[in-house]
């Protein structure tokens, strides 16, 4: 266990320094969008939260204890933290450095069975988890540095799959089926503890909606028609100018371009649209005489067989790879088309539940019965209510350590620069 600890560290740090790696020092201090923190922040709060937990919480021991304020996120909302007396890039790349040095050093010497917070390495699972999550939302930071090229490595890599042949929904069987986890060691206390949710049949897309299909959802009016829209949704399209997802643009000969990473390309019609907020996508299902899935609905299609048997992962236990979902790992910077990755279809025939894009869900982020709040409120607690929607399955731009079929994601109905997507359901 120990030697997976480290290499998840390192793993996930090393993901950090090359994400930064090839962005100027005055673009990683500069503020690239209200909703977003400066790069340099992002990282060496990384640093510090890590500190707080392996240094403190299990080592007794602190290096920088006077920067836990500055790198408070829940005392400092986004828009202000250019205003705080942030480190700057190269003193944060040794302050990250110099936790991690001292973090190894207390690993060696750690009972990771020695209480709660260490059992199966409970807490740095939390701790490279976070800074996967951090990677994710810098690299959302990256993308809205729009009129700045990214430099990308081109990977297609292989998909193996197609929307050909596939049937355009699949049915889920009704009934009881377990929800949530008891079983993962680095599951996070929303997605605990399990227990049995009885679902009615239902009907759900075998693939996330394509830009093809949401492009016909704009060209037949669809941003223009109130029927589609909840009452808050319209007004806030209305107020917002909404004509499509975020970073399209009309070409001027009837279809659409995106920015991609500072890279203006046409749109491509066969993959999962993405930047789309929830009310898009509620509209986009009332459109289409759907609606989307409750999470209860997308994890039953996501990782119950018919048999009654609970699976981590759509395909089965093992780990995510290449061949069966598009994450991080994959390096491709987008989705893959609509339809890849038939060696990762879950029980009930659906593909890409994991990877691609994050897909919003009709649910509002609420706990579990029998919730318990560990190892801190603010994690999850404190967001609960009905300000918040869930997104499942994770996106192109998620780590494989930091998703599984139980991980519950959230964020406010309007937000559009995540890495977010849908797929429709319907009554059966």
């Amino acid at each position: 266990m120990k030697e997976r600890i480290a290499t998840e560290l390192d793993g996930a740090r090393r993901r950090s320094l090359a994400l930064l790696d090839p962005v100027s020092d005055d673009d990683l201090l500069r503020q690239h969008s209200p909703l977003m923190s400066p790069l340099v922040w992002d990282l060496a709060h990384v640093g510090n939260y890590e500190e707080q937990w392996l240094l403190g919480a299990v080592g007794e021991t602190r290096v920088a204890a006077h920067l836990d304020g500055i790198y408070d996120a829940f005392r400092n909302p986004r828009r202000d933290r250019p205003q705080l007396d942030l480190l700057g890039p190269a003193e944060a790349r040794a302050y990250v450095s110099d936790v991690r040095g001292r973090v190894l050093d207390i690993l060696e010497h750690v009972e990771l069975e020695d209480g709660p917070l260490l059992d199966q390495g409970f807490v740095y699972g939390m701790v490279v988890q976070h800074e996967h999550q951090h990677d994710e939302t810098m690299t959302a930071t990256l993308q809205l540095r729009s009129t700045v090229e990214y430099p990308l490595v081109s990977v297609d890599g292989a998909s193996d799959g197609s929307l050909s042949g596939l049937p355009a929904e699949v049915r889920v069987d009704g009934g009881p089926f377990v929800m949530g986890t008891d079983l993962e060691p680095w599951a996070y206390d929303n997605e605990r503890p399990a227990h049995t949710v009885d679902v009615d049949a239902f009907w759900i897309d075998t693939t996330p909606v394509t830009n093809g299909a949401y492009a016909e959802f704009i060209a037949d009016g669809g941003y223009a028609d109130r029927r589609w829209w909840t009452d808050a949704g319209w007004t806030w399209v209305q107020e917002a100018g909404l004509e499509g997802p975020e970073f399209w643009a009309p070409d001027g000969a009837g279809g659409w371009v995106r920015t991609r990473f500072g890279r203006v390309e046409a749109v491509p019609l066969d993959q999962p649209v993405q930047h789309v907020c929830w009310y898009e996508a509620d509209a986009f299902a009332r459109w289409a005489g759907k609606r989307l899935p409750t999470e209860a609905e997308w994890e039953k299609a996501a990782s119950w067989t018919p048999d009654g048997v609970k699976r981590r992962f759509p395909w089965g236990e093992d780990e995510p790879s290449s061949a069966v979902a598009n994450l991080s790992t994959s390096g491709r910077f987008s989705p893959a088309p609509a339809g890849s990755f038939p060696a990762g279809e879950s029980p009930w025939g659906c593909r890409q539940m994991i990877g691609d894009v994050w897909e919003w869900t009709s649910s509002d982020f609420s706990p579990y019965p029998g919730f318990r709040s560990f190892p801190y409120r603010e994690y999850s607690e404190v967001f609960f209510g009905s300000d918040y929607k869930v997104l499942r399955g994770g996106s192109w731009a998620t780590h494989p350590t930091a998703v599984r079929t139980t991980f519950r994601n959230w964020d406010y109905p309007i937000r559009r620069q995540i890495f977010s997507g849908f797929r429709c359901a319907r009554d059966a």
